[in-house]
């Protein structure tokens, strides 16, 4: 870790909890995705292996995992979809469909 970031609070943020502050950051910070060299991997106190892709603010690093959930609601991100709700409030940002429309039921 830089100097510079040792007092940053790190904070991992699965996509179950993540807010339209933090997505909206994600989005400009990598506008056409994320790479594979952007990617950071480490083991949480489980010693369970995690890739998360990196946003700080003033006083936070966020660390958010990554997931097709997450890339796909990048890629779709509108800001307007969260004028209605706080920055802060991880029931904004919905799981997308991951299935495809020509999908077929078993009737």
């Amino acid at each position: 870790m830089n100097k510079k970031d040792q007092h940053l609070k790190r904070v991992i943020v699965d996509f179950k909890k993540l807010t339209p502050e933090i997505l909206a950051m994600l989005v400009e910070k990598y506008p056409d995705g994320y790479d594979d060299d952007q990617i950071i991997s480490f083991r949480n106190a489980k010693n369970e292996m995690i890739e998360a892709v990196e946003v700080t603010t003033e006083d936070t690093k966020y660390l958010v995992k990554v997931s097709t959930k997450l890339a796909v609601t990048m890629e779709n991100y509108d800001e307007d979809d969260y004028e209605d709700f706080d920055g802060d409030d991880p029931e904004a940002v919905q799981d997308p469909n991951l299935q495809s429309d020509d999908s077929y039921d078993d009737d």
